[in-house]
């Protein structure tokens, strides 16, 4: 995987969510509390997510097979898909069991230095984490906001880690402040609902990754940049005289295939029409090096055609 598939950060990710999700259960066995086995079960489904998105990795680089001619960059979109599914079932969903049966019965927390103790190692750990996508992140972000990014991302991993993370902590303040209201008031329905809490963000969180990683499974052409660049780098002036229509398509987060028809003269001898298509293929592949799988068709131009 490449740098851009954020190894880095998944890595500093799985540290630590084994080491939140083996505290977390430690502080529910003690204390009983809901919110702590909810969150030992989200860092521990977080932690299984990141070793998806390490499989996806690997798969994808994989070479090219007669069954399988453009390779199998699209694993990485597949195991990325694969961690929203594990975040709503297994994450969100098992944590909104766990609220409503901590509120039809209700007990309070016992031994209560524990859950509270693990929490805030698990924000200190968990903020690390999150420092590190970020910083990931910011290499390849540019000038886009948080918003664009992760929604124009090619390569899912950071994306993912960085949504993760997020809900992590702010699951993690849910639970404090759950922990904390029913510690306060002698009533375990604040903990249950702490937990609910926590549910109702990680479906939310998985929603949204599964809607971004389904467009990048279903096919998407490259950036607005990357077109630009594509179609300048197309046209020499001479024997390409413009591209009468363009399609891109990844077939993975760092290859791109690129189907376009260009316009030709037509006194153009064979011989110099494929050195010009050779040629383009080369401008293409030096202007953006992601472009791999290159289909030129020369036409002959004609408005009437072309509208």
């Amino acid at each position: 995987m490449s740098a851009s598939g954020g190894t880095k950060a998944i890595v500093a990710a799985l540290a630590a969510n084994l080491a939140i999700a083996a505290a977390k259960f430690v502080a529910f066995l003690f204390s009983g509390s809901s919110s702590m086995l909810a969150e030992s079960v989200h860092s521990l489904a977080d932690s299984g997510n990141q070793g998806l998105l390490l499989l996806g990795g690997k798969k994808a680089k994989r070479e090219a097979t007669p069954q399988h001619p453009f390779g199998y960059g699209r694993e990485r979109y597949i195991y990325a898909f694969l961690v929203s599914i594990v975040l709503f079932t297994v994450g969100g969903m098992f944590a909104i069991y766990e609220g409503i049966a901590k509120i039809k019965e209700p007990h309070p927390i016992e031994a209560w230095y524990w859950p509270v103790g693990v929490l805030v190692f698990a924000i200190v750990a968990e903020s690390f984490s999150f420092r590190t996508a970020i910083k990931e992140s910011n290499e390849i972000r540019g000038s886009q906001t948080w918003g664009q990014f992760i929604k124009r991302a090619k390569a899912p991993e950071l994306p993912v880690v960085l949504l993760e993370d997020l809900g992590a902590l702010i699951g993690l303040v849910l639970a404090l402040g759950g922990v904390g209201l029913a510690l306060a008031t002698g009533n375990g329905v604040w903990d249950g609902i702490g937990t609910l809490c926590i549910g109702a963000l990680l479906i939310i969180i998985a929603i949204v990754l599964a809607a971004e990683t389904k467009s990048l499974l279903l096919g998407e052409a490259a950036g607005t940049e990357e077109v630009e660049k594509i179609k300048a780098a197309l046209v020499d002036g001479d024997v390409v005289t413009r591209v009468i229509h363009m399609r891109t398509l990844h077939l993975g987060p760092e290859e791109l295939l690129v189907a376009a028809k260009i316009a030709v003269e037509g006194d153009d001898t064979a011989t110099q029409v494929a050195d010009a298509i050779n040629a383009a293929e080369g401008r293409i592949r030096e202007a953006v090096p992601i472009a791999r799988v290159i289909y030129l068709e020369p036409d002959i131009y004609r408005p009437d055609a072309a509208r």
